[in-house]
């Protein structure tokens, strides 16, 4: 019998299944070829021990297909930051992790390697028949590592290198503002971390629309942040439905945008093989390493700032080097008791402006990079559209064919109201 543990060392491996099972689609058994039957089972179960409340599963001719569902009236948090919680360790990282932060107990202690190594060996492994070995090359890795993440400090005094703890950050006292951020910001499963130190997990609110696959993108959302802020390029394997395997892309990260709509998140990038500003699904990313510093970043923070006056969505189109944008307008008929039509065009519009025509009739018009994003917000004012004119046609031609289509389905025919 195949066994398994809750606990994971590659989190990219597991978002890798996380994404195939309940981001794209739901996989049977036998419909995921990616990895072996065996790896599927024991993937599958070791999300279930963190999902278990959340998953269901169909019958299909295919096979039996495993969901997740979430009920936000009673679950205010999200089930997805488990699995950042269940990394493995070895024996030799738990031990050595313990030991160096005993012996670090406070930022007021300051211990080079050397006397580390000899207070391990005095203090914490003398006692055992068969002590562990630690080499000073790991210690001295592990304590890099440690100050790399910000829980230790490296100091120099004359010759030495000192080691000591991080200055310890107060927690608030009250919880909500932790629980909010947890919830629905980027990184949020930073937030969870902390409110586990708390101890103050409290059911404080409660979300219509929860968006809880961003979880699994939270290490990828870091990296690019960290990029960002210290204005550096980046290599990362950028995954496509349609290919085998990703391709690896080098980019300059300038801009995370993410949907209040569906919660996608989509990042802003310069890729210098394009010589092009375009969007990359954060989902579709990993394995982001940090490059070089770009002296051009600033610059390209302002090109995509300028872009954004023409971009209703992610998509920057062909870019503004070559100028090119699509026409989009429509006329809306608002009656004498519906301000809150006009109102609503104002609030949600993104670009462009509305126009009064007279009492009844209002116009909307923008020039964007790609009229595509905006049909499904024009789509909710289709009772009330009397014009409706594309500068790109193709885009027009769909949208009046789908309305077609949705006559059809409805059985409205000619001469109908």
């Amino acid at each position: 019998m195949s066994s398994y543990s809750e606990l994971i060392k590659n989190f990219e491996k597991i978002r890798a299944y996380m994404r195939e099972f309940y981001i794209y689609g739901f996989k049977s058994r036998d419909g995921y070829r990616s990895k072996s039957a065996r790896s599927y089972d024991d993937e599958r179960r070791r999300m279930e021990s963190w999902l278990g409340d959340h998953m269901g599963f169909v019958r299909t001719p295919e096979g039996k297909n495993v969901f997740i569902s979430i009920d936000s009236r009673s679950s205010q948090h999200n089930p997805f930051y488990k699995a950042w919680k269940s990394k493995s360790f070895t024996d030799g990282d738990i031990t050595l992790h313990f030991i160096l932060f005993d012996i670090l107990c406070s930022p007021a202690v300051r211990c080079s390697v050397s006397e580390l190594m000899r207070r391990m060996d005095e203090e914490y492994l003398s006692g055992f028949e068969t002590p562990m070995l630690l080499d000073e090359s790991t210690v001295r890795k592990k304590l890099e590592e440690y100050c790399g993440e910000g829980l230790l400090v490296r100091e120099r005094e004359g010759k030495r290198v000192l080691y000591r703890r991080a200055d310890l950050v107060g927690l608030p006292a009250e919880s909500d503002a932790l629980d909010f951020f947890s919830e629905v910001a980027p990184c949020g499963v930073v937030g969870s971390f902390l409110l586990d130190r708390t101890g103050l997990h409290e059911d404080v609110f409660a979300f219509k629309h929860h968006y809880i696959t961003g979880a699994m993108d939270s290490g990828v959302l870091a990296a690019l942040f960290s990029a960002m802020r210290s204005k550096r390029a980046v290599t990362a394997d950028n995954f496509s439905r349609g290919a085998r395997r990703p391709g690896r892309v080098r980019l300059v990260p300038l801009r995370v945008l993410i949907s209040v709509q569906s919660g996608r998140q989509h990042l802003l990038a310069y890729q210098p093989a394009t010589n092009r500003i375009k969007s990359f699904r954060v989902d579709y990313l990993s394995d982001v390493k940090l490059e070089e510093p770009t002296p051009r970043f600033d610059e390209l923070r302002a090109e995509l700032d300028s872009m954004q006056s023409k971009m209703w969505g992610v998509n920057p189109g062909r870019g503004s080097r070559d100028g090119q944008l699509e026409h989009v307008e429509f006329t809306v008929r608002v009656g004498l008791d519906e301000a809150y039509i006009v109102r609503r065009l104002e609030r949600e519009k993104r670009v462009g402006h509305v126009e009064r025509l007279d009492a009844g009739t209002y116009r909307f018009t923008a020039d964007v990079y790609d009229t595509t994003e905006l049909v499904p917000w024009i789509r909710t004012f289709i009772c009330r559209i009397s014009e409706l004119h594309f500068s790109n046609r193709t885009v027009e031609e769909r949208f009046r064919s789908d309305l077609e289509e949705m006559y059809r389905l409805y059985g409205v025919g000619e001469g109908e109201t």
